[in-house]
């Protein structure tokens, strides 16, 4: 599911090459599993009993850190995200969370604007190198609650 949503979502963006540098490096099964033993939790999300996407967060002190959200192409603009969103949120409530905090690519106009939407704002920029020659050129955004 990440190397579908990420190669139709992220090519145009950042590229092919630094999209399977990235699925490599930050979506595998690998990554997943030690940012688990870390304190991540994942999450499938579904959507009239078929797994449509996934997130992952940690809580971070006073902040629950929103890690990964993806929702497949075909089943956005349906309400998912926005319900996803939610559960998030309501997560961080039960842990007195006092924000949600994400890193977002600058160039990623739509999910700016659904986080915004969502009561997000932007309180930074961050510009990470990632090796092999890629970086990560993104905002810092929050959503007190």
């Amino acid at each position: 599911m990440a190397s579908t949503i990420w190669h139709e979502h992220y090519t145009p963006i950042i590229g092919k090459e630094q999209v399977l540098y990235m699925l490599d490096k930050f979506q595998s099964s690998g990554t997943m599993k030690d940012q688990i033993d870390k304190g991540y939790q994942y999450f499938m999300i579904t959507f009239e009993s078929k797994n449509v996407g996934y997130l992952s967060f940690e809580k971070r002190e006073k902040d629950l850190f929103l890690s990964k959200i993806y929702v497949l192409k075909e089943f956005r603009s349906k309400g998912i995200g926005k319900k996803a969103m939610k559960f998030v949120t309501e997560v961080a409530e039960s842990l007195n969370c006092k924000k949600v905090s994400l890193t977002v690519n600058k160039f990623n106009f739509n999910s700016i604007k659904a986080y915004e939407k969502a009561g997000f704002v932007k309180t930074g920029a961050l510009v990470q190198d990632i090796g092999n020659g890629f970086v990560m050129d993104d905002y810092l955004m929050e959503k007190i609650i």
